[in-house]
């Protein structure tokens, strides 16, 4: 049996020689990627710039991000995801192949990676094979797809394997995944599209309707980052904010605080929270046990709200934890994965048409 170990440690040197093995993160707003024996190693918008005259992509993550509302009328800055999943195949690949080659850099080897990838949990099988595809046209050799609420539980090390109840609930860009996990397997899971982007729709809505004024999307994401709070606080934050004025259309500043934010963001929260009460009141008796003695993970961006894991505890009456770096918890597991492929092959989503996964 050692023998076995051994002769397959050695086999897994030797194709480490030729191929990467990568984890990636493919979320709505952002996407991480990690690379083995080197960490997370890049995170960039999902964003991409194109030439609509020529087809051309002009930028890819950060450098796209920043054209948003700045750019002549032939380029236009696109997201390629849309609720966690891919709406535009050909932008989609464009993408990955950058984010690939940018996080290889001088290592990339001779055959294609290997590449580990979260998805919203519940996608369709044909949503499934659009992302394994076009992983693969990007330059992957091998395409294993998990579903991002079990990889953010291994990324934040709960003991998903053991017979004992772990509740992730992973806020994302476009999609909120709530999975109550055990031996290995999800037990009961929802999936919502209230997250980080229609709380900045929210947000902007709210401003237009409230202070007439229009405001942009990464105006909204800092609104929302820097005085969004779930609950009232003892310190008020305020910021100021410009964008244009709806009956002047002249530019126009003023100041916003914390209140104004936590309403236009009530109405989606109460969903959310709704949500997590239907996940929970649908699962086994022994594993609701067993959340009451652990609690519950928040992960992803939207668990860095202020004070989500307060109002959230108030109403299910259930600890709530932010896990350790909520925004990598995601790319993390892919690299346990990755390391431990033996150990987690189970949770990978098997390959299009339902055909089982080939031994790895």
């Amino acid at each position: 049996m050692k023998k076995i170990k051994f002769i397959e440690k050695i086999k897994k040197k030797i194709k480490n020689l030729f191929s990467n093995n990568i984890g990636i993160d493919l979320g709505t707003a952002n996407t991480l990627v990690y690379v083995e024996d080197r960490g997370i190693v890049l995170n960039e918008p999902s964003v991409v710039a194109l030439n609509t005259k020529t087809g051309r992509v002009v930028a890819v993550g950060k450098q796209a991000q920043d054209m948003i509302g700045r750019t002549p009328s032939h380029i236009t800055a696109v997201r390629p995801l849309v609720d966690g999943v891919i709406s535009d195949f050909e932008v989609a690949e464009e993408m990955i192949a950058y984010f690939l080659n940018k996080a290889q850099g001088g290592s990339r080897k001779m055959i294609g990676p290997r590449v580990v990838i979260g998805v919203p949990s519940g996608i369709t099988n044909v949503e499934t094979r659009a992302v394994r595809d076009v992983a693969k046209n990007a330059g992957a050799r091998d395409v294993l797809i998990v579903e991002e609420p079990m990889v953010a539980a291994i990324g934040s090390r709960l003991p998903i394997k053991d017979a004992i109840g772990s509740v992730m609930i992973d806020i994302g860009g476009g999609t909120t995944d709530i999975a109550i996990m055990s031996l290995g397997g999800v037990v009961n899971s929802k999936n919502i599209r209230i997250a980080g982007d229609k709380f900045n729709e929210d947000i902007i809505q709210y401003v237009r309707s409230k202070f007439k004024i229009l405001i942009g999307e990464k105006t909204a994401e800092r609104l929302k980052i820097d005085i969004c709070s779930a609950i009232p606080l003892d310190q008020p934050l305020t910021t100021t904010m410009r964008g244009r004025d709806l009956i002047s259309g002249l530019p126009k500043e003023v100041r916003i605080n914390d209140t104004h934010i936590r309403k236009a963001i009530s109405q989606s929260l109460v969903l959310l929270l709704d949500s997590v009460k239907q996940v929970l009141e649908m699962t086994p008796p022994e594993i609701v046990a067993d959340i009451l003695n652990r609690g519950v993970y928040l992960s992803g961006g939207g668990a860095l709200i202020k004070n989500l894991d307060k109002l959230l505890s108030d109403i299910i009456k259930v600890p709530v934890y932010v896990v350790d770096n909520p925004l990598t918890a995601v790319a993390r597991g892919t690299g346990v994965v990755l390391d431990e492929l033996d150990v987690y092959k189970e949770i990978l989503i098997d390959d299009e048409d339902g055909i089982p996964l080939k031994e790895l």
